[in-house]
């Protein structure tokens, strides 16, 4: 039995983000028989429960603001190494994901090696480059990913791009990798229940089937909101832009506000979040167009999601997004009028050529992004013993 001791996400059934989704997957598509996963969970108690057949165990965390998430980790690899030394489990694998917790692994180090434990990692979207953060906060995720890519058996890549910039940046530590997608899935039949509350939902926000261009996302500068309301303003399309995002109580949206005036332009509409995730499936399915500022980062959910349901997407020009989207997506650049333009643009498209561009996206799904296929692909990796050979310094 190989056992895979999954660390860094909040934990199990997901209800949000992207890592929690991607163990829910995970763990819900797995049909290996020599695979046992243990999933670490943000908790307000210390108890274990099963879920999806994995065995989930809660981390109680204590009130300590913004270092919680650091020390959460900290605590999951204690725990994992504790139950692993207790169970004299064998050539047990760790997989972290994100790399906030580099300068205090170096604690658990020998004991990692000691127990033969493979340390497995996945670095996510470059996090550094997050404007949200601050210059000092950029600079210790910057170096608690080198120290991470430095310690790690493997770094599992979601995104070719990140993991040609792991091979580049760290290459003095010889970094073995793989790259494995993340997933989406297909849309499923929506209950009447929720055909009610869609049809309730769009009354509230003053928006019609058909007749909304979409974006979903953080509330943060680097998914290029200011761009995209600039652009959509000086656009001629008569169609709505509505925005779910957590905007409330958010300097950001006071700043675009004083910036862009959208305030005064009545097709711009804030319209919060959404976390009936078959409500949000039929929002997606129903837009005209979905609009993807993303700029940092690796393999977007939210992209994904919008392939997998919106027939039009207009997508953000950089590496990431191309590389998942190919030719299924339109794209833009932050050049004056480039979107505006691709509004307009889009507006005009034929019935025809817009179901062309939403068969290129399912089809992107279908073949590349599927869950099914990507659990396949882990399990193989985790059964793979020959991966496991490298010895990292210490």
């Amino acid at each position: 039995m190989i056992n895979v001791f999954i660390l860094g996400s909040r934990g199990i059934p997901a209800k949000y983000g992207g890592f929690e989704t991607f163990v829910d997957k995970l763990t819900e598509n797995s049909t290996s028989k020599n695979i046992k996963y243990h999933v670490s969970c943000r908790a307000e108690d210390e108890s274990e429960f099963e879920y999806n057949n994995a065995r989930c165990f809660n981390i109680k965390l204590p009130n300590i603001g913004s270092a919680q998430a650091i020390y959460y980790d900290f605590l999951s690899i204690k725990t994992s190494l504790k139950y692993i030394e207790e169970n004299n489990i064998e050539n047990p694998i760790i997989y972290i994901l994100g790399c906030s917790i580099g300068p205090f692994l170096s604690v658990y180090m020998k004991k990692i090696r000691k127990l033969n434990v493979k340390l497995f990692i996945n670095p996510d979207g470059l996090e550094h480059k997050r404007l949200k953060w601050n210059y000092w906060v950029r600079k210790y995720l910057k170096y608690s990913e080198k120290i991470m890519v430095k310690y790690a058996d493997l770094v599992i890549c979601d995104s070719l791009n990140i993991e040609k910039y792991i091979k580049e940046e760290y290459k003095k530590y010889n970094p073995k990798t793989d790259f494995i997608a993340y997933g989406a899935e297909f849309k499923k039949d929506i209950s009447s229940e929720n055909t009610e509350k869609l049809n309730n939902w769009y009354q509230e926000k003053g928006l019609e089937e058909g007749q909304y261009y979409l974006s979903v996302g953080r509330f943060v500068p680097e998914n290029n909101y200011e761009t995209m309301i600039k652009e959509f303003m000086k656009s001629n399309t008569e169609k709505d832009f509505a925005i779910i995002t957590n905007y409330e109580n958010n300097k950001l949206y006071e700043d675009l506000k004083a910036k862009t005036n959208f305030q005064n332009d009545k097709r711009i509409k804030f319209v919060g979040t959404v976390y009936d995730q078959e409500l949000l499936l039929k929002i997606r399915e129903n837009a005209y167009g979905y609009i993807h500022g993303h700029e940092v980062g690796g393999t977007n959910p939210s992209l994904l999601e919008a392939l997998a349901t919106t027939k039009l997407n207009l997508l953000f020009g950089v590496g990431f997004n191309r590389e998942v989207a190919d030719d299924a997506g339109i794209y833009w650049t932050k050049e004056d009028g480039s979107l505006s333009n691709l509004i307009n643009h889009a507006d005009c498209l034929s019935d025809e050529k817009i179901e062309d561009y939403s068969k290129k996206s399912k089809d992107r799904i279908k073949n590349h992004y599927n869950w099914p296929m990507i659990t396949e692909k882990y399990e193989k990796l985790f059964e793979d013993t020959s991966l496991f050979s490298r010895v990292s310094a210490l």
